[in-house]
């Protein structure tokens, strides 16, 4: 069945879910997930045109959603993000930072540009936007965040010294919210994808010279299960960690790489 008609149990109904890096991939097919699932949804993203395609497909489907165009690197986009969020629909119980850059280079390699970056958008995104969210999460009895890491908050990789850092630091960022506001009845968990086929992918495997079909092959050889994951794998768990389900789950990092990191 396309994940797109794949119906869902009502688990967010009267939820507001703020959804970032949403026009694409990943954060797409996790904004479409919680609509689907009764969330009113925001996505955030830098472009536009995408943005309101996804938004638009959503409220085609039954749902209700609000693109809002966001640079995560800038603090004042982050918090005008949230004030959105709790102005459209009330307010804000579900933030998924899911917005990311990948710069490949090893350290003598990476320019500061490149370096800057990725810790701008990968790190910095997600502690402005869950500075603004939290407020808004105790004021309504608590609240979900789920923070989108890598199979390389887990373990290293090779020639990709931005993107291990700063998707490590967003673990330990993770379990430090976690402890920070569990006493507020706000739980802070990570998904740890390995490789997804997303346009990051797509754009990996240009610079690698290969087919997009020859990079999932590639791939997912080196994958346990056999393939690489869908965004609608990665957005299953996402959902699962938002919701009661997860109740007593609070800093863990789920890895969702089809036993890529069991080795």
């Amino acid at each position: 069945m396309n994940a797109t008609a794949r119906n869902e149990d009502g688990d967010f109904a009267a939820k507001v879910a703020l959804v970032t890096g949403a026009t694409s991939g990943i954060g797409a097919a996790t904004a479409a997930a919680f609509a689907r699932a009764g969330a009113r949804v925001v996505l955030g993203g830098r472009d536009r045109d995408r943005g309101t395609a996804v938004a638009a497909g959503i409220e085609a489907a039954g749902g209700e959603a609000l693109f809002v165009v966001a640079d995560v690197a800038d603090p004042r986009a982050c918090d005008r993000l949230v004030a959105a969020t709790v102005e459209r629909f009330g307010g804000l119980d579900i933030l998924v930072n899911c917005a990311g850059i990948f710069r490949r280079g090893a350290v003598e390699a990476l320019n500061d540009d490149d370096w800057r970056a990725t810790m701008a958008i990968n790190v910095d995104g997600p502690f402005y936007l869950s500075r603004a969210a939290v407020p808004r999460m105790r004021a309504r009895g608590g609240g979900a965040i789920v923070n989108i890491g890598s199979d390389w908050s887990l373990v290293a990789g090779e020639d990709a010294v931005a993107y291990c850092a700063s998707k490590g630091a967003l673990l330990q960022m993770t379990r430090a919210m976690a402890l920070d506001h569990a006493r507020d009845g706000i739980r802070v968990n990570i998904v740890c994808p390995g490789e997804v086929d997303t346009p990051m992918l797509a754009a990996e495997a240009v610079e690698r010279g290969e087919s997009i079909e020859e990079a999932r092959a590639n791939w997912g050889a080196a994958v346990p299960l056999g393939r690489i994951a869908t965004p609608e794998d990665v957005a299953d768990a996402v959902l699962f960690l938002a919701s009661d389900r997860a109740r007593h789950v609070t800093g863990a990092a789920l890895s969702v790489d089809g036993g890529a990191t069991a080795r």
